[in-house]
């Protein structure tokens, strides 16, 4: 199987026309898989509101970052789903950190409403996990990765700047080949692609790299020769 490579743009971005003027400049290149939307745009504009202006240029993804969700009771995750579903969104990324009755229920409460779920455990930044100095305990983190893949989630967000961690996630699911790794930390945070070649499918999320760029589609073709060393 031939490897993939693609960027998702973080369109951390509150003005709803530059979000739009970034989407139709990047949008016909073959490198851009989807687009990433988080709390800036959605709750400066909504949702909704922020689905259908992409829509209106792009029929690629258009993937939810909740930063972060599944941190909430197991009943929120019906709920959310639905509204995800109502926004217009396509994939919807979860760390959920609430334990493992909030994992399983927000994951099938977004299956059911046949959304494509992403879940991450590990967060691209210092401190995070006790082994580095913060507060989430390594196989907690790890179980997250494990149990999300027995209740049939193929999709999952790994940190471009941890690539042994990341090795560590890898080994540990039955049949990783088939799983697609989303990893923000590319840019700005350092995070190095080229320690990635044992993922077969790898989406790299980038943003301010990308949205600080003075021609967005010069900074993608640089990128894409970078990725595809």
């Amino acid at each position: 199987m031939q490897r993939v490579r693609k960027f998702i743009p973080a369109l951390d971005i509150e003005d709803l026309n530059a979000i739009k003027s970034l989407v139709e400049k990047v949008d016909r290149s073959d490198l851009i898989y989807g687009y990433k939307i988080g709390f800036i745009a959605g709750l400066t504009n909504g949702l909704p509101a922020v689905a259908r202006a992409i829509r209106e240029i792009s029929a690629k993804p258009i993937i939810y970052d909740h930063q972060k969700a599944a941190t909430d009771i197991p009943d929120m995750g019906s709920r959310f789903a639905k509204l995800m579903k109502k926004s217009g969104m396509d994939e919807v990324i979860l760390f959920p950190q609430a334990g493992p009755a909030t994992l399983e229920a927000w994951v099938k409460a977004l299956q059911d409403e046949r959304l494509t779920v992403i879940v991450g455990g590990i967060m691209t930044h210092p401190k995070y996990r006790v082994s580095e100095g913060g507060y989430l305990d390594d196989s907690a983190v790890m179980d997250i990765y494990k149990r999300s893949y027995g209740l049939g989630v193929r999709n999952f967000v790994v940190p471009l700047t941890k690539p042994e961690a990341v090795k560590k996630v890898f080994r540990e699911l039955s049949e990783p080949e088939d799983c697609i790794f989303y990893s923000p930390g590319f840019g700005k945070q350092g995070g190095d692609p080229g320690q990635f070649d044992f993922l077969q499918t790898h989406y790299l999320i980038v943003g301010r790299s990308l949205l600080n760029a003075p021609d967005p589609v010069v900074y993608l073709e640089q990128a894409g020769r970078e990725i595809k060393k």
